[in-house]
């Protein structure tokens, strides 16, 4: 299936669309062809296992409007997929699962296929992807690179264009740093948003189920399926309110002081990053990231520790000869927290946590690098505890905080190997972040991870996103003008500048102020230059209250065909008032003047 490599999932469904194949032949094909003794894969599905899930999806009625319909995945093998065998990297602990994790469950009904669980830090602890009885996983660009971890053979996948994306865990940093070392998007979610129940918990109170994609499109739309309520999970949360959008122009805090430990190439990358975002037009703020590094040595330097050992109490105790060597180190200072110290712990996170939300809220979002080095498999071997710390400099702290981050490709370092930035923000700003992903990606575009192949250009979004109204507005609230500050006070997002369809008429009111136009329909008229924002719903009420008669709310047509809602004007105010469709939209009058 070469010509597959590196597909989006845009491009999967065209190709089901356009009849180039099917899901059966596509899959058939692409699942013979995978590479059994990869250590990517901890287990691959049989021919038998692969056709029982294509027999249901045939059978499901209007299969081929499913959202994810015969798109392939791979899962991380720390979650659960119903009848294979679940072993979180450790043989002696594997079970067979009686049905699929909710995010798996919620992906199936999408029509979305698995074809193997992959490999991973054993019990999901470590960042660095060699932490594994069933082989270290090399980096999809160069193998004498770690791919990071713990979800390495997730990463990796989507990397080598095998499936278009895949599902990881992140508790400290394993949804983000592979997706740095394999030039990926990695979609860290705000806890709760994904459910994880049918998941090995590594630190219940913190794990995520995690996405790695080729693009932020496709990250969304898998995150889209998978989100959600789930009152078997008893940390699953209800997003509050819509996320508010990233204005034109954000404000990123970064960090005042930054360590590389050496590597020089990753602190170039960095500058060159930046670089970029201020030709972007973003402002970036340097602030003082030490309540984010005392937070995240809290992680393993604090009673999460023992966390981590509730998750596999009984095997440790049992069959800890039998657990990786520095995880077994790692889970053993279990025993070095009492109930007084891990209480004590909560209230020092806590009040770090506060003063880390408040640093976010003083600015659109922080901006770090996702990782300070890129190491290699060698130099993991050689001191591997302290290497993995290091790895974990810029991720450990966002969940203990609970913020959310999405990992986004910013570029190579002067070798050729990738380098990452996250951007983190509050709870449930998720796609405030994603948003912002989709402009950076458009403006400093990446390859399809390894393969080298390029990524279609990103599409301007035709849809408000969920928890937002779509706004044309025409006059008086345009950039620029007086009244533009009723749409920014609400954290409305300036999204284009277009027309409308070509029936439509424009006058210059008499006697408003400030100066306000008026737009009707008409059977004969022209293509008038609109605005289009994004107005978060629950404030769109207010700044419909604003607006002063004759002018309202309705819905007008775009010239491409799209309906939005927009400012309208009641026929019988313009009679006497100046018509000045001729001139095609209210700047054009304004200059005029």
């Amino acid at each position: 299936m070469a010509q597959q490599s590196g597909w989006t999932i845009n491009e999967w469904r065209a190709a089901y669309l356009h009849g180039d194949f099917s899901p059966r032949s596509a899959l058939t094909e692409l699942h013979a062809a995978l590479p059994h003794q990869d250590p990517a894969f901890i287990y691959v599905l049989s021919t038998d296992e692969l056709n029982a899930q294509l027999d249901a999806l045939e059978a499901l009625p209007d299969a081929s409007t499913l959202p994810l319909y015969g798109i392939p995945y791979v899962v991380k093998d720390n979650i659960d997929v119903a009848g294979l065998p679940t072993t979180a990297a450790c043989a002696e602990y594997a079970y067979l699962a009686k049905a699929d994790a909710t995010c798996v469950a919620r992906l199936r009904a999408a029509g979305a296929v698995v074809l193997a669980k992959t490999n991973l830090d054993q019990f999901a602890t470590g960042l660095v992807g060699t932490r594994s009885p069933y082989g270290a996983v090399p980096n999809s660009f160069d193998a004498q690179y770690i791919s990071g971890g713990s979800s390495s053979g997730s990463s990796v996948s989507v990397a080598r264009g095998l499936v278009p994306f895949s599902l990881g865990t992140d508790t400290a940093g394993s949804g983000r740093v592979p997706a740095a070392f394999n030039n990926l998007v990695g979609l860290k979610p705000t806890r709760g948003r994904f459910s994880t129940t049918g998941v090995v918990p590594a630190c219940r109170s913190l794990d995520c189920v995690s996405i790695f994609a080729l693009n932020v499109e496709d990250a969304e739309l898998v995150a889209g399926v998978m989100e959600g309520f789930d009152a078997t999970d008893g940390y699953s949360r209800q997003a509050p309110a819509a996320a508010t959008l990233l204005p034109a122009k954000p404000r990123f805090g970064i960090p005042a002081s930054l360590p590389w430990f050496g590597d020089s190439q990753y602190a170039a990358a960095w500058d060159a990053s930046l670089a970029k975002l201020r030709e972007m037009g973003a402002e970036l703020v340097e602030l003082d990231y030490s309540p984010m590094q005392q937070l995240a040595e809290l992680l393993y330097g604090g009673p999460w520790v023992a966390e981590r050992y509730a998750a596999v109490a009984e095997f440790m105790d049992a069959h800890g000869e039998q657990v990786n060597p520095v995880v077994r180190g790692i889970l053993a200072q279990a025993g070095n927290f009492s109930a007084t110290d891990t209480y004590r712990a909560e209230y020092r996170r806590a009040d770090l946590a506060r003063s880390i939300q408040l640093l976010v809220a003083s600015v659109d979002a922080l901006l770090v690098p996702t990782t300070p080095r890129m190491p290699t498999l060698k130099e993991v071997e050689q001191d591997p505890v302290v290497v993995n710390s290091q790895l974990g400099t810029w991720t450990n702290f966002v969940n203990l905080a609970d913020c959310s981050a999405l990992a986004l490709p910013a570029g190579r370092r002067e070798d050729g190997l990738p380098f990452g930035i996250t951007l983190i923000g509050a709870a449930w700003q998720d796609r405030s972040l994603a948003e912002f992903g989709r402009r950076w990606e458009a403006f400093a575009p990446w390859s399809a991870g390894a393969t080298g192949r390029a990524l279609p250009a990103p599409q301007p979004d035709k849809q408000a996103p969920a928890g937002h109204v779509r706004l044309a507005v025409v006059g008086a609230h345009l950039s620029g003008m007086p009244l533009n500050v009723q749409l920014t006070e609400r954290h409305a997002r300036f999204v284009e500048s277009t027309f409308t369809a070509d029936n439509y008429r424009l006058y210059a009111l008499p006697n408003t102020t400030p100066p306000k136009p008026g737009l009707i329909r008409a059977s004969e008229g022209a293509a008038i230059a609109v605005e289009l924002w994004d107005v978060p719903v629950d404030l769109f009420g207010s700044f419909v209250a604003l607006v002063p008669a004759p002018l309202g709310i309705g819905t007008l047509t775009l010239q491409d065909g799209r309906e939005v809602k927009g400012f309208i004007c009641e026929g019988a105010a313009v009679e006497g008032a100046t018509d000045i469709t001729h001139l095609g939209g209210w700047r054009a009058y304004i200059a005029s003047r």
